[in-house]
């Protein structure tokens, strides 16, 4: 992982306006730039949290991701102008629960204020692979456990701006309400469904969370992203899972390729149940352009998969 010391600090600080912050499709206009520029600047890790954390600012806060629409959150590594807007900032959020293995240090180089979202949240332990025992980071696709992060952003910007913290309140009890009319929608959807087939089997292990909040069992071809496609092993595990449970149908996420899951498909009886996103959002033309948008789709792809083959 890159160090970055304190003259690449300044130099970064210093770089001219084509330094711009990850995450930004345009220039705003000049009065919209101007208004953004007197609100208070929070930064976050990606894109979900970008969103999730807009949507209890309203007005009051502008929100910007450190990644871009569609990038891989795990292995990325900040540059020089990622430093200059978070030296720039007034509130850094991420998600904790070691999503960002290069945030601490990220966090190092500059004096802001920090907040880890996923705080209270109870975590899942990855089961297996090199990250046994440690937490699964993706505590975000449960619904659930995302109104505890708004809980969190919400106190986190009433201390930032007191004189909006009923507001700040007012939205997250909103946003909350949406988040817990999906989670029953997933319940309702889900259960009368056959026991045997009460299983989700995907590429990474992202969806911990939400399997468990379904009654799901869950099974994975790797745990974590890693650099290497799936092993033989891992691929045998899985089409063994698949035949014994007689699972309808598979699934793989947006950020990596389906090559492997096609094999325990061409093996078995399941079909490809489609792509899910959990990383990042899309661009705003996209399927998934903010988080409702996506935990919405994933609820939707995983039941049709699962009742529409049972």
């Amino acid at each position: 992982m890159p160090k970055y010391s304190r003259g690449m600090l300044v130099a970064a600080m210093s770089a001219v306006g084509a330094l711009c912050l990850a995450g930004c499709s345009s220039a705003p206009a000049p009065d919209t730039q101007s208004a953004a520029a007197d609100r208070p600047q929070v930064l976050t890790t990606f894109t979900v949290l970008a969103d999730i954390a807009q949507n209890v600012a309203g007005d009051d806060i502008e929100v910007t991701s450190i990644t871009k629409p569609g990038a891989e959150i795990h292995g990325y590594e900040p540059t020089p102008g990622d430093i200059r807007a978070a030296s720039d900032a007034d509130l850094v959020i991420d998600n904790g629960l070691n999503l960002e293995a290069w945030f601490a240090q990220f966090v190092e180089t500059v004096d802001v204020t920090h907040v880890v979202v996923s705080d209270g949240v109870e975590p899942i332990d990855i089961a297996d692979d090199a990250y046994a025992g440690t937490p699964n980071p993706h505590a975000w696709m449960s619904p659930a456990n995302v109104q505890v992060y708004v809980d969190n952003i919400a106190e986190a910007f009433a201390d930032l701006v007191p004189a909006s913290a009923d507001a700040f309140a007012a939205r997250a009890d909103d946003y909350k309400a949406q988040l817990q009319q999906i989670q029953d929608d997933l319940d309702a959807r889900l259960s009368e469904l056959d026991a045997d087939h009460r299983a989700l089997v995907t590429c990474e292990g992202a969806f911990s969370y939400l399997a468990r909040d379904a009654g799901l069992t869950e099974q994975y071809l790797w745990a974590v992203n890693a650099e290497q496609q799936a092993t033989p092993q891992q691929i045998a595990a899985t089409i063994e899972f698949v035949r014994d449970r007689d699972v309808p149908a598979v699934f793989c996420e947006s950020t990596v390729s389906d090559r492997a899951m096609q094999q325990v498909v061409e093996a078995t009886d399941a079909t490809f149940g489609g792509i899910l996103y959990v990383d990042s959002l899309s661009e705003s033309d996209g399927p998934v352009p903010t988080y409702l948008d996506l935990i919405r789709h994933d609820v939707d792809t995983i039941v049709a998969g699962l009742t529409n083959a049972s």
